[in-house]
């Protein structure tokens, strides 16, 4: 028999609301690096699951309106399983 494990999970993830009244494009900040995590609905609250980086990593958050009129990046933070960032 062949069993086949569970699927691949991020184990960092960022809870993301977005208040703002257009779409945010979402990233990780690590080390200088953008990582996109997603493209964020207008008025919306989301689970973004954190590829490659592990709880514990010291990163900033972005959001940058889609039309890049406007980005958001939060202050330096640890990512934890469960990450909550807000904007604005």
């Amino acid at each position: 028999n062949v069993e086949t494990g569970a699927p691949a999970t991020a184990a960092a993830t960022v809870r993301f609301t977005n208040n703002e009244t257009t779409a945010v494009n979402v990233y990780v900040v690590n080390e200088g690096t953008d990582l996109f995590l997603k493209r964020g609905a207008a008025n919306t609250t989301e689970d973004l699951p954190v590829a490659g980086t592990a709880p514990g990593t010291q990163v900033r958050l972005k959001a940058t309106r889609t039309d890049g009129s406007r980005t958001y990046t939060s202050d330096p933070m640890a990512l934890s399983a469960t990450t909550t960032w807000r904007v604005p």
